[in-house]
């Protein structure tokens, strides 16, 4: 039985609330919904269970499970990526870019300050960058299976 503490292997799949895919470790699974990234190693996930290495809701899904088990669980914001918060978007004059080897586009992703945000706006004067992470405020479905316990 699983407990806080145990080095675990999981295969996962993450759904949106709605049903769609955003994640998985199964490369079948991936090519299906049509999310596979060709670079992207599709292989079980390894962690320490109560580490805090994932987010709340997946660590407590796993505990209690046995090797060979599976589980689908909802997870709500409170244990996921968060709410979404106003005050995580900022706005910065356009000429912070001056320097940049890119023009800013609404929807790229940038690291600003070693944090990834995504570009929301572009006008003549600023950028509006967005340092929520992109499943903040997302109820997540996850189907867990635990592979392996060291």
């Amino acid at each position: 039985m699983i407990t806080k503490g145990d080095r675990i292997l999981v295969d996962y799949t993450g759904r949106f609330d709605e049903g769609e895919v955003f994640d998985t470790s199964i490369e079948a699974v991936a090519k299906e919904e049509g999310i596979y990234e060709e670079e992207r190693p599709y292989q079980p996930l390894e962690f320490v269970v109560g580490e805090g290495q994932l987010i709340q809701g997946f660590e407590e899904a796993v505990l209690g499970l046995n090797v060979g088990e599976e589980v689908t669980v909802t997870i709500s914001p409170e244990k996921g990526y968060g709410f979404r918060d106003e005050s995580l978007i900022e706005r910065v004059p356009i000429d912070a870019f001056d320097e940049a080897d890119f023009e800013p586009e609404e929807g790229m992703v940038i690291v600003a300050g070693d944090e990834p945000a995504v570009i929301l706006e572009v006008t003549d004067e600023d950028v509006a960058l967005d340092f929520n992470h992109e499943l903040a405020g997302e109820t997540l479905k996850f189907t867990i299976k635990i592979v392996k316990k060291f």
